[in-house]
């Protein structure tokens, strides 16, 4: 009887408000503050290390194109490849109904880092590393929008933190629905845990500047490392999963945690350039003549 009781009866609305025909959901919510903290912690870079603000502006324009359209093509490529090659028009068209992946994500964000360096001439790893802190926490807050969307939920568990997602049972009594482990939780934890690991990294012993590719090699450690650990625990997205050894999610994070124990390796040694990028925004201005 105890047993019936430890759980949690989760029935969130994912839309915020509705204007119209208007609709704010909490998904879309959390991306968007996640492209602003993510701008917020840029400006921060720029004014602490002495930066000109030409860098946060071009870089948010790349990244943030790199991190949406990565999310969804990566989603439509990675998990419903048979649909969407047939009608590859609903990559854009069928936007709203939903599908994006956190690995098609990140690639794109390698993307447009790696734009972003070659038109300031920067070394690729000094955005390597400081994205990694906004990127943390902003998986967090990706992660809590799934779980007021009901979406990327864990097997069944008689965990006492058992989540019943009644919306994904609808015309089901509650007392059929079977809790859940809150795997969107699980993750969230993971990355708020790395996110602190990271700020103190760069803010309290300056890792970033004084070994360059560490920071990101533990970012990617506390993001890619423990994604496959929390899919043992989740529900396959798709059913071409089920017969699968590792599932979608714990291949795609393969290539990424052997990047992190490059970086991390290549950082330690000192492989990267050390200090300040020689970019223009760093250069001193050139005494105007004309005077």
């Amino acid at each position: 009887m105890l047993n019936d009781l430890l759980y949690i009866v989760w029935d969130a609305d994912p839309v915020m408000f509705t204007i119209g025909g208007f609709e704010l959901r909490y998904y879309g919510l959390m991306w968007a503050l996640t492209f602003l903290i993510g701008e917020r912690f840029f400006t921060n870079y720029v004014k602490r290390e002495g930066f000109g603000s030409q860098i946060v502006e071009t870089g948010f324009i790349w990244i943030v194109l790199g991190a949406v359209l990565g999310a969804r093509i990566g989603h439509c490529l990675f998990y419903e490849f048979d649909y969407y090659i047939t009608k590859p028009w609903a990559i854009i068209t069928e936007f709203r109904n939903g599908g994006m992946a956190s690995h098609g994500s990140a690639l794109g964000m390698l993307l447009g880092m790696w734009i972003t360096t070659r038109k300031h001439k920067m070394p690729y790893v000094w955005w390597l590393d400081r994205i990694m802190i906004p990127v943390a926490i902003g998986g967090a807050l990706v992660r809590l929008g799934n779980l007021m969307n009901s979406e990327i939920v864990g097997r069944a568990t008689d965990l006492p933190w058992g989540f019943k997602f009644v919306r994904l049972y609808p015309n089901i009594g509650e007392a059929m629905i079977p809790p859940q482990h809150p795997a969107q939780l699980y993750e969230a934890i993971c990355y708020v845990i790395t996110f602190v690991i990271l700020c103190v990294m760069y803010y309290k012993y300056d890792v970033a500047r004084r070994k360059p590719g560490v920071i990101f090699g533990v970012g990617l450690i506390g993001i890619f490392l423990t994604r496959p650990f929390i899919e043992m625990v989740k529900v396959n997205q798709e059913a071409f999963e089920e017969g699968m050894l590792l599932n979608m999610g714990q291949l795609l994070s393969i290539p990424f945690i052997i990047m992190a124990v490059l970086m991390i390796w290549y950082g330690m040694k000192g492989r990267f350039p050390v200090g300040k990028p020689d970019c223009p925004e760093n250069r001193p201005q050139k005494e105007d003549k004309r005077k």
